[in-house]
């Protein structure tokens, strides 16, 4: 056994995550080699250290955040490497799978989920589109990704969302599942096209209270400024009656990366002008703002407020 292999196993050793066999190897060549000791013993210290603190839930938003990115990540990255190793070097994935059951028993999962939803697909596809439509609304979490969101006439939606394979659902924006998958799409979905259908179908509903945090959300943290442009449309008529949207507004007006989401935000606050918090974001944006237009704009608001006493 290689060094090298046990430095890239250490801290499964150390999170009970290795095969016995594979732990067992370890154990032999860290009691003979006494850099991969001193190795084992600095991450066992340092896991003790890290266990003496209590670990903090993440927020909701962190998570789907996160999501978000990953799914983006995995969106630009090159495709194709491990069809390129599973094809020309076989015998690494059975190296790998010798000491890593868990993968194994993965694989076998996959494949027999796969199974299980193709077979589910086509006992689906035979039943009437009517008790298609009746199924009840899909959890976030059997979710894969959506394909596509349409409006067609007649207020309409058609979305194809994946599962273990793709599925359809209809319904008009009052209903339930389309909502569902709605606010699923605008948060979690890796294409951005799809995003922007999700929000811009979104903000014809905005008083729903659901569908206002994820417009925020989209606002705050989506990637394409188009987004956020649809998040900002719906958010509009929210601004002087709703603190969230209002504090929203102000932090994409401070911290947006797109000029064009900045100067629209700075157009809807109009209403709350005169606002404490709005007036001192403005002062601050009118000082030190490096976009010159955002820096007028902010100078001809300020200069047409009446002065405080």
């Amino acid at each position: 056994m290689k060094c090298e292999w046990v430095q890239q196993n250490i801290l499964l050793y150390v999170y009970d995550e290795l095969p016995d066999d594979a732990r067992y190897e370890l154990e032999q060549h860290t009691a003979r080699c006494a850099g991969c000791a001193a190795d084992l013993k600095a991450q066992r210290d340092f896991h003790a250290e890290l266990s003496q603190f209590q670990l903090a839930d993440p927020s909701p938003n962190l998570l789907a955040a996160s999501r978000m990115r990953l799914q983006e990540a995995l969106e630009n990255t090159q495709q194709g490497g491990w069809w390129h190793r599973l094809v020309f070097d076989p015998f690494a994935w059975i190296r790998e799978i010798r000491f890593a059951p868990a993968l194994a028993a993965a694989i076998f999962i996959v494949g027999f989920a796969g199974g299980t939803g193709t077979a589910y697909k086509i006992l689906k596809d035979a039943q009437p589109p009517e008790v298609q439509s009746s199924a009840a609304a899909p959890s976030e979490s059997s979710i894969t990704g959506i394909r596509s969101v349409t409006q067609q006439p007649g207020n309409q939606i058609t979305i194809k969302y994946d599962t273990v394979s793709t599925q359809e659902a209809q319904g008009s924006l009052n209903d339930q599942k389309i909502q569902q998958l709605l606010l699923f799409a605008a948060r979690n979905n890796y294409n951005s096209g799809v995003r922007i259908d999700s929000v811009g179908l979104l903000t014809q509903n905005p008083e729903d209270t659901r569908v206002r945090e994820t417009l925020i959300y989209a606002l705050r943290y989506d990637s394409n400024p188009g987004v956020r442009l649809k998040a900002l449309d719906g958010l509009s008529h929210y601004v002087k009656d709703d603190v969230r949207v209002r504090d929203a507004l102000l932090e994409a007006l401070i911290h947006d990366s797109n000029p064009g989401v900045r100067t629209e935000a700075l157009k809807l606050l109009a209403p709350v002008q005169a606002d404490t918090s709005v007036r001192a974001v403005l002062q601050h944006l009118a000082d030190t703002d490096q976009n010159q237009y955002i820096r007028t704009q902010a100078r001809n608001v300020l200069a047409q407020l009446p002065e405080i006493d």
